[in-house]
């Protein structure tokens, strides 16, 4: 062999050892309210997973053209249109064609489930979800059972998410005489009951505002609604198949969808941490694929325990008994957890 072809053998041979021992990369999506960048969120996760593994590549996804975009897409939009806005960027990074691991946090871990189901190209690995809500939400984040705004707004979103279309109806007939109002709000109102006078001042004052001031003026909640595109009824589950455009397609309760089932079960560890004491997520045993038993919401199921397992409508059953669901706890609320435990029981195990 000629001199200059071993150099280039051996170059070869160097490069391939390094594309060998070149990190996997990791995908991030964050949750409601969140961003991709902020510092002290995703970024900080970003700036840790680097720190702990030398040469990663990490993206944390951006819906949107910019950050304020990023985060009002948390609240408003069609959740297929931004799984479809994040597969073809994966599919168009270079970066990820040796294949991911993916982190959803909150709401981005349904998300990026869904990624795995429609999009198997690039391959994700490894997909670990915090707080995830897999079988839905019945509730409203940090509200109390008895108290009187979250059950309005439950009733509210339970209505909204699956009605397509409010007609609002004038009667004029019979004729009304003497009209007598007490404390009416004949130029309406912007504010809640029993909420500061300012709503900023509460999270779920400001929260459930922005879903009324949105909801109010627009007939197809369930398409332009991020939360409720997963509201899962269990006291209306027949209501919840027929309209559901997000959660009940990517559950396989609609028809089963073998693509979907077929590509999640390509997945090499899919885990689901659950906060014990989570305030955001009702119920939260939806972190873990758990939900309320049908046609009531007292008694709750756990994923074996389900239509959704036992029929293994999407191959969790079948991961299952192949070692390859994990069900990770934290003692804390949501999205609550040490830089300790993060990088001891999830990137040295799941991302490295």
């Amino acid at each position: 062999m000629k001199g200059w072809q071993l150099i280039v053998y051996l170059a070869t041979l160097c490069l391939g050892c390094y594309a060998e021992d070149k990190p996997t990369p990791l995908v991030i999506w964050h949750g409601m309210g969140d961003t991709c960048c902020f510092f002290f969120s995703m970024g900080r996760i970003k700036k840790m997973v680097e720190e702990r593994i030398p040469g990663i590549y990490v993206r944390s996804l951006m819906i949107g053209g910019n950050i304020i975009a990023d985060e009002e897409h948390g609240y408003f939009g069609n959740v297929n249109n931004q799984v479809e806005e994040v597969c073809q960027k994966l599919s168009n990074d270079p970066e990820l064609q040796g294949g991911y691991h993916a982190m959803g946090f909150s709401q981005g871990g349904q998300f990026l489930r869904t990624v795995a189901e429609r999009c198997p190209e690039p391959a994700m690995r490894n997909l670990i979800t915090f707080g995830g809500q897999h079988q839905g939400i019945f509730g409203l984040p940090n509200c109390p059972s008895g108290n009187a705004l979250c059950e309005e707004m439950r009733r509210l979103l339970n209505l909204g998410a699956y009605i397509k279309r409010a007609v609002a109806e004038r009667c004029p007939n019979p004729s009304m005489k003497n009209l007598v109002t007490l404390g009416g709000q004949h130029e309406g109102v912007f504010g809640l009951p029993s909420c500061p006078s300012s709503p900023s001042e509460s999270r779920l004052c400001e929260y459930v505002r922005k879903l009324l001031n949105y909801g109010s003026y627009v007939s197809w909640i369930q398409d332009s609604l991020v939360q409720a595109q997963y509201w899962h009824d269990p006291l209306h589950e027949e209501d919840y198949r027929n309209y559901s455009i997000f959660l009940a397609d990517i559950n396989n309760e609609k028809v089963v969808n073998e693509e979907y089932r077929s590509n999640l079960k390509k997945l090499e560890n899919f885990v689901m941490v659950k906060f014990l004491k989570d305030s955001m997520v009702v119920p939260t045993e939806s972190e873990w694929f758990g939900f309320y038993s049908p046609g009531q919401d007292q008694e709750i199921l756990s994923l074996q325990q389900t239509e959704l397992y036992l029929e293994d409508r999407l191959g969790l059953k079948e991961m299952d008994e192949a070692g390859k669901l994990k069900f990770v706890s934290v003692d804390g609320d949501h999205l609550e957890f040490s830089d300790e435990w993060f990088l001891q029981e999830i990137v040295d195990k799941y991302v490295t």
